[in-house]
């Protein structure tokens, strides 16, 4: 079987609708390392979008789902309970943070999302929902109407379900201070909806597809100070930020405040099916018996995966490892940015080892380069690494190496990086 083979199948019988980054197809994989279906190695420096945060086929999952697999695989939650679910929750209540915790779990991420969104709405009784420029919440309509990219997520999908606005991100290389986001609030609630109708502000504490625009502290505490004075929500999006990935196990806990609601998913199960929300008891238990769920929510084995995942979080202490590995990757970045063999590299930013950095038409300066960027995730991946791109104009990379990732397959990694980086420069 052949790489080329198989996806002239995919052109054949998937709708072009769902993109691939890559035109590989994948026949093994082990922690930081992905094998074609040619037999190439690649290391994988996408993790399946901060999903395999603890590698591929971690061993302790594996062995707990498989484990899992020989008592019972499915049930509903709904309909007969189990204990796996339960612990579960009981475990992320203590992590969270937040106080007096309770859990539910679903499927995907834009779940997650959706369902936040119900249960903010149903608790304070309000429609409007707050989210920013350049946020990422997922495909589904509700969701595609909160994100804030147009191109590919939106576009020809509408139109979105209502009460739904959008406030400028505060990115200061894009010359947006935090005080510009807190006058389009002020301005948003003048001109579009009063604060007395928003039942929650919601946001990625560091920004996913949109960049990896990590939020100032200043702001995080700004909104929480004015949720509080307006009676609406704070809802932390930590689907791609949570679980070591920033260094600490949600990226709520690097700002000092107390979110209402926490969304998780990706990393939460080690590549199993699993997501959830995380909130405050007495808006959890706002909703009436059978206003939540949905038939996989929840399931034994991504429950049992994700035991098996915060497990190995707090034995191989991942989140101080991803501290070391962000902060190695930044060093690299630099090194790169001042040579003068690598393209025009503008601004470079991580938390913990959820690191991104752009590329421009000219030293010093901001004009993005998206056109670069997809030469240099193509020239990568012939040299086997497999790199992402992101941001609002598509001149980010995004690096997110598994947490388990061995030293010497780090720097493996950012040596093919830079030799990649130089011959995009030079042709």
């Amino acid at each position: 079987m052949t790489n080329s083979k198989l996806l002239a199948r995919r052109q054949a019988a998937v709708p072009r609708g769902v993109a691939s980054a890559t035109p590989i197809f994948v026949a093994r994989a082990e922690n930081a390392e992905v094998w074609d279906v040619e037999g190439k190695r690649y290391l994988d420096f996408a993790a399946g979008i901060a999903v395999c945060n603890t590698g591929h086929r971690h061993p302790r999952v594996m062995a707990a789902v498989a484990a899992q697999s020989e008592a019972f695989v499915h049930t509903a939650f709904q309909v007969i309970a189990y204990e796996t679910y339960i612990g579960l929750a009981e475990r992320l209540n203590r992590l969270a943070p937040i106080k007096n915790a309770k859990t539910i779990f679903m499927t995907t991420g834009a779940e997650a999302v959706e369902n936040a969104v119900k249960i903010a709405r149903h608790s304070t009784g309000r429609p409007a929902v707050i989210s920013f420029v350049g946020g990422f919440h997922g495909r589904s309509l509700l969701t595609m109407g909160l994100t804030g990219k147009v191109v590919p997520y939106k576009a020809g999908f509408g139109p979105f379900p209502g009460s739904l606005y959008h406030a400028p991100f505060p990115i200061e290389h894009h010359g947006v201070s935090v005080q510009d986001s807190f006058a389009a609030l002020e301005k948003l609630f003048k001109a579009d909806v009063e604060p007395q109708q928003v039942a929650a502000i919601l946001l990625e504490p560091v920004q996913g597809e949109g960049g990896f625009y990590i939020a100032p502290k200043e702001f995080m505490q700004g909104l929480r100070a004015l949720c509080d004075r307006h009676g609406i929500l704070l809802i932390c999006d930590e689907v791609q930020t949570g679980f070591g990935r920033t260094g600490l196990m949600f990226a709520t806990e690097h700002y000092d405040i107390e979110p209402d609601l926490m969304t998780i998913a990706k990393a939460l199960a080690g590549g199993f099916p699993l997501s959830g929300v995380i909130g405050r008891a007495e808006i959890m238990d706002s909703p009436v018996p059978g206003g939540l769920g949905g038939t996989y929510g929840g399931s034994p084995l991504g429950c049992a995966a994700a035991h098996a995942v915060l497990d190995v979080i707090e034995e191989e202490q991942l989140c101080a490892r991803s501290t070391r590995i962000g902060a190695r990757m930044l060093e690299r970045l630099r090194e790169f940015k001042k040579d003068p063999a690598s393209p025009p590299i503008g601004d470079i930013r991580g938390l913990g080892a959820m690191v991104a950095f752009e590329l421009v038409k000219a030293r010093g300066g901001h004009e993005p380069d998206a056109e670069r960027v997809k030469a240099l995730t193509a020239k990568a991946l012939e040299q086997g690494l497999i790199l992402l791109s992101c941001g609002i104009y598509g001149n980010c990379i995004r690096l997110l190496a598994p947490l388990t990732i061995p030293e010497e397959q780090l720097e493996e990694g950012l040596e093919i990086l830079q030799k990649t980086l130089q011959d995009c420069a030079a042709g």
